[in-house]
């Protein structure tokens, strides 16, 4: 044999040599499989309901899918909607949003795109109020948002820059560049 054949032999032999280590540390990597990343239980076509400590229902959510992590106490949720009684039991609220999550050491809950908050009480003076982004604490039931907020009340639209709601003081007040129109009947 000569030297160049030895060397053509000796170069493929490494090529399947490091071709088979690579093929090996793949195969390894998908059988390690991360269950950190993997959720504790999912839910599809979830329905859910929340008493406070009086016995009254506090909140109910439904959702087309849900997914919890108990190691972050976390949960998300896709297309949820979430109807909110407060204290005294006189406004209920509907909010609902592509996609929310809910944190259940805080109660804080997080939704995202198309955020619409609708009263269910026709009395209310405002009816409906839509964003991109809402945070709701349910333990005081405070809504606060830093995105545009319109909002549609009997007779009045107006818009504006960030959110404070209280909702069981039933206060609403919208932080900056606020504009409306008013149109009577």
């Amino acid at each position: 044999m000569s030297r160049v054949t030895l060397a053509i032999i000796a170069l493929f032999g490494t090529a399947l040599l490091l071709y088979w280590q690579v093929q090996s540390k793949k195969s390894e990597q998908e059988l390690s499989i991360d269950t950190s990343q993997q959720p504790d239980y999912i839910i599809d076509d979830l329905r859910s309901i929340e008493y406070n400590e009086l016995g009254f229902i506090n909140s109910e959510v439904t959702a087309k899918h849900m997914e919890h992590y108990d190691s972050v106490n976390m949960t998300y949720f896709t297309e949820p909607v979430y109807l909110i009684f407060p204290d005294d039991g006189l406004a209920q609220w509907r909010l609902k949003s592509d996609k929310g999550s809910l944190n259940k050491v805080t109660g804080k809950v997080t939704l995202e795109n198309n955020v619409i908050i609708d009263s269910i009480s026709p009395e209310e003076p405002i009816q409906t109020l839509s964003t991109s982004y809402l945070d709701l604490d349910l333990n005081t039931m405070i809504m606060t948002s830093d995105e545009i907020i319109h909002v549609t009340g009997n007779e009045f639209v107006i818009q504006g820059l960030g959110l404070y709601a209280d909702l069981n003081a039933q206060s609403v007040k919208l932080i900056s560049q606020v504009e409306g129109i008013y149109q009577a009947n």
